[in-house]
C-alpha cells in the first residue's frame, strides 16, 4: 500500500531540489556568462558613440552569444555561435560543458525522483533520500569541475574577440562575469546543501510520529 507522507522538511527538500536543477539548466543555456567590452551602437566608431549613439556590451556563453548585427539593429541578436560541439570556443569549454551537462542531468533526475518520495521512501530497502543525497553530492562535484575548467578557456580566440587582446586563461581582461556564471556557482553550492538536507528529509519521513500514523491505517500523512 502506498502511503503519501508529506512533512515540512521533505517538501522543502523536494522544492529546493527542483529549483536547483532548473537554475543549473537555465545557467547552462544562457549566453550571459561573459560580457564583452563596450562597443559603439553605430559602426561609424567612437565618434558616433560620443555624439549620442550609445554603446552596448555583447555577451558570450558556453555555446551561444548575444550581439548586434547591422547598424540599424535596436536589440541584441542571440543564438548559438557553435553549430557543432567541435566548434565550441575552447577545448576547456568543451570539457566544462560535458561536466556541467552531466551534473545538471543528475540534478534533473534527482528532481524527478524527489517527487516520488511522497509515495516511496525506499528502493530495494535503501532510503531513496540517501540515494538522492549521494547523487546530489556527485552532481555538485561534477559542476565544480566544470566551473574550474571554464575560466581556463578565456584565452581562446573567441574570448579575445569579446574581451580584448589581453584576455588569457583565468584573466577575462575587459570582460565582466555575467549572471549565468554566478547562478551556476550558486546552484553548485545549493546542490551540496540539498545533499545535506536529504538526510533531514529522511529523518522526518521515518519518525516515530509517521510510523504511528501508518499503524493507524492512514494513507495520507501530513506532518509539520
Amino acid at each position: 500500500m502506498c502511503h503519501v507522507i508529506v512533512t515540512c522538511r521533505s517538501m522543502l527538500w523536494t522544492l529546493f531540489s527542483i529549483m536547483v536543477a532548473f537554475a543549473e539548466l537555465i545557467a547552462f543555456m544562457s549566453p550571459d556568462w561573459l560580457h564583452g567590452f563596450p562597443r559603439p551602437d553605430s559602426p561609424a566608431g567612437d565618434a558616433a558613440a560620443a555624439a549620442g549613439g550609445g554603446e552596448y556590451r555583447p555577451s558570450l556563453g558556453l555555446y551561444s552569444r548575444c550581439l548586434r548585427v547591422g547598424s540599424r539593429a535596436r536589440g541584441a541578436t542571440c543564438g548559438p555561435y557553435a553549430g557543432t560541439f567541435g566548434e565550441v570556443a575552447s577545448g576547456f569549454w568543451q570539457a566544462a560543458m560535458l561536466f556541467l551537462a552531466a551534473g545538471t542531468l543528475v540534478l534533473g533526475c534527482v528532481a524527478c525522483m524527489s517527487i516520488f518520495t511522497l509515495c516511496f521512501q525506499s528502493i530495494l530497502r535503501k532510503s531513496i533520500f540517501n540515494i538522492c543525497g549521494l547523487l546530489q553530492a556527485i552532481a555538485g562535484l561534477l559542476l565544480m569541475v566544470g566551473l574550474m575548467l571554464y575560466p581556463a578557456g578565456w584565452g581562446s580566440e573567441k574570448v579575445v574577440d569579446y574581451c580584448g587582446a589581453e584576455a588569457a586563461p583565468f584573466r577575462p581582461a575587459q570582460c565582466s562575469l555575467g549572471w549565468a556564471f554566478y547562478t551556476a556557482i550558486g546552484g553548485t553550492l545549493a546542490a551540496f546543501l540539498c545533499a545535506v538536507c536529504s538526510a533531514q528529509a529522511e529523518v522526518a519521513t521515518s519518525s516515530d510520529k509517521v510510523q504511528e500514523e501508518i499503524e493507524e491505517g492512514k494513507s495520507l500523512i501530513c506532518l509539520v
